[in-house]
């Protein structure tokens, strides 16, 4: 290894007496680059070096090449030289730091950011090496679709080689024919190279655009015989006589106007031929054709309509059952559109597309999107995200087919609870709360019966109105509990949180209704229980709550009833754990024999739990005795089947 090394930095002697003549660096700097590279340079040469070793090495190399240039820079304005001529030590640090991008790719051949950070420092540097890279990462990653695009961009930006790009793309889609961006950026390609013959054309005056000069001078045509290889002709005529005799004005300009033609026949060519292999290699991907449509939109071709049309036929063909399809196609009808009217005959044609879409695929997907687009067509028409009136005709009339589809989604059965609970807020946001009670009345005595975001929002309307008396009644809290008890019975304990804390809440002042829900808590974690630890678990909030509003001994009372059930839960344990921890800590001798009751139960339900064992541990060491430490650890050893996790500090 050291022999190696040695070897390496031998090779940089030349470079680094160059820098050092020529004053760019000192011995005692060049003294320390010597350090740095022999320290990266046994990395390298470790058995396994990692890829941090070759990046880190290249990073430095990097900021010392940007640190020689500025200083041959410096030391040429001190000299009064404008120019001098390079030498080795200008040409060392692009070499060293491509002898490591060299290494690290043959050591790391699969990773594919690392050959792109390869080909990005060689097309910036332009050292010669392009092409060869570029060969190499093809060989390795043939199946990757970007390194064909970057080659193939490469040839036709920077090496303005047209017919090597089109190989290369070509190539690329016999290897990776399903490939939307390889397919996509061949089109983008073939429709450049195009536009720049065109705009050639146009600058040269041969074409729409310019002035059109009749009477060449002398020296164009001779600029124009001597350039003769930049002239291609892009049909299959013959040239006419340079002289032009017998023509006269009108058909020089009709030969112009044909010849501008030629580019939009071809591209026209380009584009239907490369839609058609697209659509053969990726038959289902919509994405694809709608970036092929994208891109027609964007250029000027001969028979755009036509061919926009047989792209949007074959969509409709191939993706009328995806609902995906018809919410494109309504935005796209509201492309370049800017005032969001419902008489807009482009949101008509919008409406209409979505209306379409729901007679083709009646489902909730459908719906959601059509209600989706409604209502950014209302908040961009009232400006006010929060709250929608009707305060024009136009967001009127939004409004009311807006319900109208919510009202055909329910009658259709494809109201999700999603749906239904933004179909209840709808009512809300415009202020009528009656036609919301009700409606959330019928959808949770329906399909939804256990949705809590429903009898969430019911209950909140309930309670509303309730709130702004100062002292409910008795009939009006009754009431409510009668709500809140039908809720909590018919939601899943595991989705019920939000109720249950509300119930509490709002009965906090009112102790017999509150005695009752604690009971009732009782009941549903009895029948609710199924062994599992649920993120929510309703036995810790009741007993948190009975303690902050009636104190300790009633908490106690209560989490020893839900202890006494079936598997309580770690959960409740712990909770339950850290309240009588804390009046521990302030010195209350009962709080510590049931932290003690409370452990023991929780380890002979919970036996393999090792963080369980560690709290228990830590509790005995903080407030016991070195004995009855001794005691839970040597239980802990002997109960854990991974004794070895059981690890405690000194």
């Amino acid at each position: 290894m050291a022999d190696v090394v040695q070897y390496r930095l031998e090779r940089m002697v030349d470079e680094l007496d160059d820098l050092e003549r020529r004053g760019i660096f000192t011995r005692a700097e060049i003294s320390e680059i010597v350090k740095q590279r022999r320290k990266f340079e046994y990395r390298l040469k470790r058995p396994s070096p990692l890829k941090q070793d070759f990046l880190a090495y290249i990073d430095y190399e990097s900021q010392l090449d940007e640190l020689r240039r500025l200083r041959r820079k410096a030391v040429l304005l001190q000299s009064g030289e404008k120019k001098k001529k390079k030498s080795i030590s200008d040409y060392g640090g692009v070499a060293k730091i491509v002898e490591v991008y060299r290494l690290a790719t043959r050591r790391f051949k699969g990773d594919i950011n690392l050959w792109f950070k390869y080909l990005e420092f060689c097309r910036q540097k332009r050292n010669g090496r392009m092409k060869k890279v570029l060969a190499e990462v093809i060989r390795f990653h043939p199946k990757v679709a970007e390194v064909w695009i970057y080659a193939a961009a490469w040839e036709f930006d920077r090496n303005l080689n047209v017919a090597a790009a089109r190989a290369l793309m070509q190539n690329g889609l016999r290897v990776c024919p399903n490939s939307e961006d390889l397919w996509v950026e061949y089109l983008r390609m073939e429709l450049t190279y195009l536009n720049k013959l065109k705009a050639r054309r146009v600058a040269l005056g041969e074409g729409e655009g310019s002035l059109v000069r009749d009477k060449k001078s002398v020296e164009d045509e001779q600029w124009k015989d001597e350039n003769k290889e930049l002239f291609m002709s892009l049909d299959d005529k013959e040239e006419k006589d340079k002289d032009g005799s017998g023509v006269d004005d009108d058909e020089d300009d009709e030969d112009a106007n044909e010849r501008v033609d030629i580019f939009k026949e071809k591209g026209s060519n380009v584009l239907q031929a490369i839609y058609g292999g697209a659509v053969e290699a990726l038959p289902s991907s919509f994405d694809m054709r709608r970036r092929f449509l994208e891109i027609l939109e964007a250029t000027d071709l001969a028979h755009s309509d036509d061919i926009r049309n047989t792209i949007l036929g074959d969509l409709k063909r191939d993706f009328s059952s995806d609902p995906e399809y018809w919410n494109w196609l309504a935005r796209h009808e509201m492309s370049g559109c800017l005032s969001v009217e419902f008489a807009n005959p482009q949101m008509q044609k919008a409406i209409q597309v979505l209306e379409e879409g729901l007679q083709t695929v009646t489902s909730s997907a459908m719906f959601e999107m059509y209600i989706k687009f409604l209502m950014e067509a209302i908040e961009r028409s009232s400006g006010d995200d929060d709250e929608i009136s009707p305060s024009s005709d136009s967001t009127g009339e939004f409004i009311s087919h807006l319900l109208n589809v919510y009202e055909n989604a329910d009658a259709a059965g494809c109201l999700t609870e999603e749906l239904a609970n933004d179909y209840v807020s709808l009512y809300l946001k415009l202020g009528r709360i009656d036609d919301a009670l009700k409606l959330a009345e019928n959808l949770c005595s329906g399909k939804f019966a256990g949705s809590a975001k429903l009898w969430l929002t019911r209950v909140s309307i309930e309670t509303r109105s309730l709130s702004s008396n100062s002292t409910p009644s008795k009939a009006d809290l009754q009431s409510v509990f009668e709500l809140l008890s039908n809720a909590l019975k018919k939601v899943p304990i595991a989705e019920s949180e939000s109720l249950w804390l509300m119930a509490f809440k709002f009965f906090a002042q009112q102790k017999k209704y509150f005695d009752k829900l604690v009971e009732m808590s009782i009941l549903s974690v009895a029948k609710g229980n199924n062994g599992s630890d649920p993120v929510f678990s309703l036995a810790s909030v009741v007993v948190k709550l009975v303690l902050q509003t009636k104190g300790i001994h009633s908490a106690r009372e209560i989490y020893k009833r839900f202890l006494a059930l079936p598997r309580p839960g770690l959960v409740l344990y712990k909770d339950c754990i850290e309240i009588e921890t804390n009046l521990a800590s302030q010195g209350d001798k009962d709080s510590l024999r049931n932290v003690r009751k409370l452990y023991d139960s929780a380890v002979a339900s919970y036996s393999q739990d090792v963080e369980l064992w560690k709290d228990y541990y830590s509790l005995e060491t903080q407030m016991g005795t070195s004995e009855t430490a001794n005691g839970v650890y040597w239980r802990a050893r002997k109960t854990l089947k991974e004794a070895a996790d059981f690890v405690v500090g000194s």
